[in-house]
């Protein structure tokens, strides 16, 4: 099984738990996805993402999405969709 890397935390805002994520690959809802910081890492589904307060199913390369994450993130974080 091989994680693709699609990009990297740019923000994390802590009080309503969503990382702004620098895509380098698309993404969709739905996709489960990997957020690795060193040797801290945690899994999820996207369930819900944003472009500029508005709610998006997929986004695309070079895009800069909001992501509700379930854990407290990193900026720097890297991001892979998994298999």
């Amino acid at each position: 099984m091989t994680d693709k890397k699609i990009g990297r935390v740019n923000h994390y805002y802590d009080k309503i738990g969503v990382a702004v994520v620098d895509l380098e690959a698309s993404l969709k809802r739905g996709d489960k996805i990997k957020f690795v910081n060193g040797d801290e890492d945690f899994e999820q589904t996207v369930a819900s993402m944003q472009i500029e307060h508005q709610q998006i199913e997929k986004a695309k390369k070079g895009q800069s999405i909001g992501l509700k994450v379930d854990q407290s993130v990193k900026r720097g974080a890297e991001v892979y969709k998994v298999d």
